[in-house]
């Protein structure tokens, strides 16, 4: 008896106090992307596992319609024009996440944690260039990155970078790639004794793509070869969220780790004939736009005795609260000297609250031609603006989540009330971020007269 106390004992000492964090980004998948948010076709049978161990968010939103503000939203808890990354950014901008930022894994990093990232980063311009922070800047002890696309293809890609050094050309599919770097991280690199944090950001299903033929093959049905290649990517996306899984349950994991999966913005292209063949679940408009299919994205978490499983939640929740959320899981301060987005959705997560108080709106804008848009929800009600703040549109998402019916003129002291709460958020937002929006392309942010020139170190 006192050996097996004393076993116990030495156990419980060496077991991180903190648990474990991973943030699993898809790219372009839509909200009606997956089994267990629809899809009457797409295979997804480890998200639809996953999903029945944890909450399912009904109303998860990305923190933009497009990758890199998106990206920017999760590990600052900040909307993306506050934090300065405004649209996706293109090789040679210098757009780029300053490290003036406080970001999720240098906080975790400072409390004890140790810190991956694997997969798509497109939080700079130049990629692998001390320029401009990379993500060891940000706070990971480990990196394995693009600077955006997995390149040529998601099929042996070769524009790879591991903590700075380029990794040549590699042999397989990008998502098995990625979390196999994950994983390997999880085995054989990381401090065993410490909690950590794993941020995974597949490419899947961002185009170009590429489809492992084991993949297609579980399609035999499908006459329409992009909508095969669309459909076995996802899978490609979902069999890779598998391995990670398994791995945890394998290294007595799981018990231990909050993870979160989302995507960055809804699907590409038109659904029908263009490249990009995802479901944005019925809802209006697709990526690169501030309508519920450009914004609302799936969400899942698991957090074993924490979030009960099997539940489901319609609480919004945004990318922002991810690193709130995150952070309090871990029992870290959130920084108190800037404007947080975000708020801590556990309570949402948890079935404890059915509501979240925000001080600061969910709110997004979009500075991209020709869609540039500004949006804001509050409660129920979104009200969206054309660019120059001269055009507006109000919904009532509780009744009407297609937003089919503009309600501005039978709503209209709810709509001027709203209004003005854009207005001033707005103004505010842009007096704390950087002007790059002013001077640079609103598409990618590229200066083609610096694109590829060496420049000068010009972290913030």
């Amino acid at each position: 008896m006192r050996l097996l106390a004393f076993l116990f004992i030495l156990s419980a000492s060496v077991l991180p106090a903190q648990p474990n964090l991973i943030l699993f980004l898809a790219d372009d998948l839509g909200y009606g992307d997956l089994g267990c948010f629809g899809h009457p076709i797409i295979k997804s049978p480890n998200l639809d596992a996953f999903a029945k161990q944890g909450v399912r968010l009904t109303q998860c939103y990305s923190g933009s319609a497009v990758c890199s503000p998106s990206r920017s939203a999760l590990l600052t808890g900040r909307t993306p024009h506050r934090n300065g990354v405004y649209t996706w950014i293109a090789e040679g901008s210098e757009v780029h996440l300053r490290t003036s930022e406080i970001t999720l894994p240098s906080l975790l990093k400072k409390a004890g944690y140790s810190t991956c990232h694997s997969g798509k980063w497109h939080l700079n311009g130049l990629f692998n260039n001390p320029a401009q922070p990379q993500p060891g800047d940000h706070g990971y002890d480990w990196w394995l990155a693009t600077q955006n696309n997995a390149g040529p293809s998601h099929e042996n890609p070769n524009n790879f970078a591991r903590n700075g050094q380029p990794v040549g050309q590699m042999q397989g599919y990008s998502a098995p790639l990625v979390v196999s770097e994950a994983i390997t991280w999880l085995k054989e690199k990381r401090d065993a004794a410490k909690p950590f944090f794993l941020a995974v950001w597949t490419h899947e299903p961002h185009y170009p793509i590429k489809s492992d033929p084991k993949f297609k093959a579980l399609y035999p049905d499908l006459t329409d070869d992009v909508q095969r290649e669309h459909h076995a990517n996802v899978t490609q996306m979902d069999h890779a969220f598998g391995m990670l899984m398994k791995t945890l349950d394998e290294q007595k994991l799981a018990e231990s780790t909050f993870v979160f999966f989302t995507s960055d913005n809804g699907p590409e292209g038109d659904g029908i004939k263009s490249p990009g063949r995802g479901s944005s679940g019925g809802l209006r408009g697709r990526k690169r736009d501030l309508h519920e299919g450009g914004i609302r994205v799936p969400g899942l978490a698991r957090w074993p005795g924490k979030i009960p499983s099997g539940s489901t939640s319609d609480v919004p929740v945004i990318g922002s609260d991810v690193f709130p959320t995150m952070l309090g899981i871990a029992g870290v301060d959130v920084p108190k000297d800037r404007t947080l987005d975000g708020v801590n959705a556990l309570a949402a997560l948890d079935g404890s609250a059915k509501k979240l108080e925000r001080p600061q709106p969910l709110f997004w804008r979009l500075h991209m031609a020709p869609n540039a848009k500004i949006a804001m929800r509050v409660d129920d009600w979104k009200i969206l603006a054309n660019a120059e703040l001269t055009e507006f549109e109000l919904y009532n998402l509780q009744n009407d989540p297609k937003e089919t019916t503009d309600l501005k003129d039978k709503e209209s002291q709810r709509f001027h009330e709203l209004k003005g709460r854009l207005l001033e958020t707005n103004t505010k937002i842009e007096a704390e971020g950087p002007d790059w929006w002013k001077r640079l392309s609103p598409n990618g942010g590229a200066d083609p007269k610096k694109a590829g020139k060496k420049k000068k170190k010009t972290v913030e």
